[in-house]
């Protein structure tokens, strides 16, 4: 270096490099390869999920539909039933009150025929006591 008392030794090479070929990969595995039999084995158990999946589903909801159609045919029978058993109720309430008036009609005329009877049996009694 100029002026500073300190003396530099350089060597310089001509500016050439060298191009050498890499070096080769370090060994590993081997190729790559698909694990077709791990992955289709795992792919099948998915598959088969879905499926089983599905196919549930699928009863489930002829299972609803079917529910569903008993549901409504019981509920449609309960109504007419209820409409039976009201008008039933309206008949004989109907003819309870016939009945009752028959039998309010059958006990004055009883009363009327027992003092008809009363008569009678006096009379029939005086005509004796006259023999």
């Amino acid at each position: 270096i100029a002026g500073t008392g300190i003396a530099v030794l350089a060597q310089v090479s001509e500016h050439l490099q060298v191009i050498d070929a890499p070096a080769p990969p370090p060994e590993t595995w081997g190729a790559y390869q698909k694990k077709s039999e791990e992955s289709n084995g795992v792919i099948a158990m998915v598959d088969l999920l879905i499926k089983d999946l599905d196919k549930e589903m699928t009863e489930a909801e002829t299972t609803e539909k079917m529910s569903q159609a008993d549901y409504e045919k019981m509920m449609s029978d309960s109504a007419e039933k209820r409409a039976t058993d009201s008008k039933s109720l309206t008949e004989k309430g109907s003819a309870k009150a016939d009945m009752e008036s028959q039998l309010e009609a059958h006990g004055e005329l009883k009363k009327s025929s027992a003092s008809e009877l009363m008569a009678v049996m006096k009379y029939t009694q005086s005509l004796h006591a006259e023999c």
